[in-house]
């Protein structure tokens, strides 16, 4: 079957896009199981900066890795071939998606609430579908985008005010610092799906993630050693899973937008936070309550109503 065909089927779609939130959102309770375990504290800002680096650096080796053995082709041929402009927007690709998004939403973490957090960083999919308004002529807002949107947003808000910890104080390193990181996830969505067009999925998430993974790396070893953490095998073992879902989750993402709407597909990143909510209540014993399923009927009826007429 065609890659086309897998990437635009009518249940191949939210099958896979929800696939790719699901593994998203089980990041979050194995990243504080790993800080925990790695003994990174809240303000250890440069320590979570070396553990993202290694984890997309990681990332990006298990996607260049998959590729050779499905292409037979070598890396110095994708360099080759790539061109001098295709490089450059890799090279910015992987500054806005990964070394700026992940600065901002990790540092931005360690100064609010995890609820703020999650409520905040879905203005992401807001302003991805706003801009695809203006920048794509053939992905209008429209009334049922419009009300997928708010029920989609309404899940997230229920599910995270059930936990408490919601205030309406603001501090840019904190608050500030999650919507940034939310505005660079947007910025670099319309950036995939115009890169997209000339270069391959795959190609475009290993390399921009091996770009963005050195400078987030050449950012934490102005403070911290490169050995820094003292890596268990616990820790070595969630550090590989997180890798895994970083090049799941982006490989499949990024051949998502590359093949759809980035107004439809978008919604389904609502699933995210709701799915992290979901993990770390299975996972770090934080309880789970009827919000859970009540954000997850909001979120799931808002991506029916969206794409209710896609043919």
């Amino acid at each position: 079957m065609r890659e086309e065909n897998i990437f635009t089927g009518k249940y191949s779609v939210p099958f896979l896009a929800t696939l790719a939130c699901i593994l998203w959102g089980t990041a979050f309770p194995f990243l504080k199981i790993s800080y925990q375990e790695l003994g990174i504290g809240k303000n250890d800002y440069l320590l979570k900066i070396l553990f993202a680096s290694y984890r997309f650096l990681m990332a990006a080796v298990i996607l260049l890795i998959w590729r050779v053995i499905k292409t037979r082709k070598s890396i110095s041929h994708d360099i080759t071939t790539l061109g001098k402009k295709s490089i450059i927007k890799l090279l910015l690709l992987g500054f806005i998606q990964t070394t700026l998004q992940y600065f901002f939403f990790y540092n931005g973490l360690a100064n609010t609430t995890g609820v703020k957090a999650s409520i905040l960083n879905t203005l992401g999919i807001f302003l991805t579908v706003v801009l695809s308004h203006f920048i794509f002529y053939y992905d209008k807002l429209n009334l049922q985008k419009s009300l997928g949107l708010v029920l989609g947003f309404s899940g997230v808000v229920l599910v995270n005010l059930s936990r408490g910890e919601f205030s309406f104080s603001f501090n840019f390193l904190g608050e500030g610092f999650i919507i940034m990181a939310a505005i660079t996830s947007a910025l670099s969505n319309l950036l995939v799906k115009k890169i997209s067009l000339k270069i391959e999925p795959t190609i475009i998430t290993a390399y921009q993630m091996l770009m963005g993974a050195l400078i987030l790396f050449l950012i934490a070893v102005t403070g911290v050693s490169p050995l820094s953490l003292n890596m268990s095998l616990k820790a070595l073992l969630i550090l590989i899973y997180l890798s895994f879902v970083s090049a799941a989750g982006f490989g499949l993402w990024y051949s998502l937008i590359k093949y759809n709407k980035l107004g439809y597909i978008s919604i389904y990143r609502f699933v995210i936070p709701v799915s992290g909510v979901f993990f770390s209540t299975l996972l770090l014993n934080e309880g789970i309550t009827g919000y859970i399923f009540t954000a997850l009927v909001f979120v799931s009826t808002g991506i029916v109503l969206i794409n209710y007429k896609r043919t």
